[in-house]
């Protein structure tokens, strides 16, 4: 019997095939979001900081690269990462304390963490531009 089910097995995971549910997305999303606030995020937040408080002239250049329009969508996509990953941290302490877990709750809260981040980015898009 054994046999029989080892031969069932797939040989190799095509993960572009695989379609995941909108909650495992938004799972993965907050895991990625939470992995680039660490890595890229804090140290350029700490560069930035040091400039910011060095002297007047790094200020001032701060204040230059600051306008540069690659620098706003760069900005613009780490505060999409940080409320994506507020929105569904929050949606995740509402799950430990089981508040939606029923399957269309859980459904409709990731469509409500998806909708609520790119809404919020985009008004925080509105005072960068």
């Amino acid at each position: 019997m054994e046999a029989k089910l080892q031969n069932k097995r797939p040989k190799h995971l095509d993960l572009l095939k695989i379609k995941l549910p909108l909650p495992g997305v938004v799972s993965i999303l907050h895991r990625v979001s939470g992995v680039l606030l660490f890595f890229p995020g804090i140290p350029l937040l700490l560069c930035g900081l040091q400039s910011l408080l060095e002297s007047e002239q790094s200020y001032a250049a701060l204040q230059v690269t600051l306008l540069s329009p690659l620098v706003k969508i760069t900005l613009l996509l780490f505060a999409w990462f940080f409320l994506h990953h507020l929105c569904a941290g929050i949606r995740y302490l509402l799950l430990d304390l089981h508040y939606g877990i029923a399957l269309a709750q859980a459904r409709a809260s990731s469509k409500l963490v998806l909708v609520a981040g790119i809404l919020l980015t985009l008004l925080m898009g509105t005072f960068i531009w």
